[in-house]
């Protein structure tokens, strides 16, 4: 099969365009913001009845920063729970909102609620399309080709008003970018939706690894939104491998798998296959008797030709274990971003998840920037009082090695996230 190419370099162009502008285009976004929101209950507190769309860049940018605040998701989560109580006048967003996002942060003991919008899920579709353009210059993959994924969609539930609440990998999951996202970059998961929504994380990981096996030979290389999952579905397998062995060998499908829904479709895809039943099992027993299972992944899954998933931040402590199951494949570190907004892109792939850094996207959000400074006599490990903060700068002025605290200006609302961005 060939590699997949097409539409890479117009994506890849079009970022480095807005990159080589970002000035210019976080000011534009940051208008794009405003004409859309300029009429909403939170804008007109601070900003009145001013018309946005007289005033000139600068002007407008000058204006919004001294006088919308810098706040927290607990200053607006009053307009948000109207929201969530079915209150339609436009409150944050002129558009819709679709969805509500759990966050994995709380605020008095709750998880936050995230407003979601359609520009919300365009971002994500966009920023996986750029992701895969930029990885596959160092790791191009056959069309067609399937990845091992292991994803979940959580459950969802309903607020007082009628919109639906869960987490934004579930939101993402079962929407159509995420559809759209595979028939873009030509990888298609190898679970189906009925295996991704099941909302047992023990089963959904068995039949992720099961059906991952029933398509080795085409598996192009194996992902998770967190390191961490990876680690837990491989450390899973040690222990279940001989039932799926069997399951392969039969057709069949183990009783542990209990979802009426989840058994149907995978026993849908799988047939019987002695012999790669057999494959199966000469590898594990290998790696269980003389390597300590190292180098699971490419002996089992042998044309994978890297493992992508977020790696940096808290997800460090799993690189070790990770690395072992990987025996040698690279690690490529996803993206970054958090449930207000996506941020950045890895623009570098190629280089382990220690290094990585990444390129802010300019028509996402508007962007600021509040540099921090450590106190003097502080030691290396520090807490957020540790710091002193000054004067938030744009995207524009954001010095190499210095650290910084986010602020974003999304569709939906401007506050600081709890993230740090060196």
């Amino acid at each position: 099969m060939e590699t997949v190419e097409a539409g890479h370099d117009d994506v890849i162009g079009w970022f480095e365009h807005v990159s080589e502008n970002a000035c210019k285009v976080q000011s534009e976004t940051l208008r794009r913001i405003l004409e859309l929101n300029s009429g909403v209950e939170y804008l007109r507190k601070w900003l009145g009845t001013v018309d946005v769309e007289k005033m000139d860049d600068y002007t407008l940018e000058t204006l919004f920063t001294s006088l919308v605040p810098i706040v927290s998701h607990a200053d607006l989560d009053p307009y948000i729970q109207r929201i969530a109580d079915g209150e339609t006048s436009p409150l944050l967003t002129q558009e819709p909102i679709t969805v509500l996002s759990l966050s994995s942060g709380t605020t008095e003991g709750r998880q936050k609620y995230v407003p979601f919008t359609r520009h919300s899920a365009q971002t994500t579709l966009q920023i996986f399309r750029l992701s895969a353009a930029y990885r596959s210059r160092f790791y191009p993959i056959r069309e067609g080709g399937r990845i091992l994924e292991f994803i979940y969609a959580g459950k969802e539930f309903k607020t007082l008003g009628g919109l639906t609440v869960g987490t934004a990998t579930t939101h993402y999951y079962a929407s159509e970018e995420f559809k759209t996202k595979q028939e873009t970059t030509k990888s298609f998961t190898c679970s189906p939706q009925e295996v991704i929504s099941g909302g047992d994380f023990g089963q959904c990981t068995y039949c992720h690894l099961l059906l991952g096996l029933h398509y080795s030979s085409q598996v192009e290389f194996v992902a998770s939104a967190f390191s961490y999952t990876i680690v837990q579905a491989f450390s899973f397998f040690e222990e279940i491998w001989r039932e799926i062995c069997a399951d392969i060998k039969e057709g069949n499908l183990s009783s542990r798998i209990t979802l009426p829904k989840m058994r149907k479709a995978v026993l849908t895809l799988i047939r019987p296959n002695p012999s790669l039943a057999s494959h199966i099992e000469e590898v594990c027993t290998e790696l269980e008797s003389n390597l300590g299972w190292l180098g699971l992944i490419p002996k089992l899954w042998p044309n994978a030709k890297f493992i992508s998933s977020i790696m940096t931040g808290s997800m460090l402590p799993y690189l070790n274990k990770l690395r072992h199951y990987a025996g040698g494949l690279p690690l490529v570190s996803a993206d970054y971003g958090s449930t207000e907004s996506w941020i950045g892109v890895n623009v570098d792939p190629n280089l382990p998840p220690e290094d990585v850094s990444f390129a802010v996207i300019p028509t996402f959000s508007y962007f600021e920037f509040i540099p921090l400074y450590r106190r003097q006599n502080q030691s290396d490990i520090c807490s957020d009082g540790d710091f002193v903060e000054e004067k938030p700068v744009p995207l524009s002025q954001v010095k190499l090695g210095q650290e910084y605290e986010l602020v974003l200006t999304t569709f939906t609302g401007k506050e600081k996230p709890p993230l740090h961005f060196p």
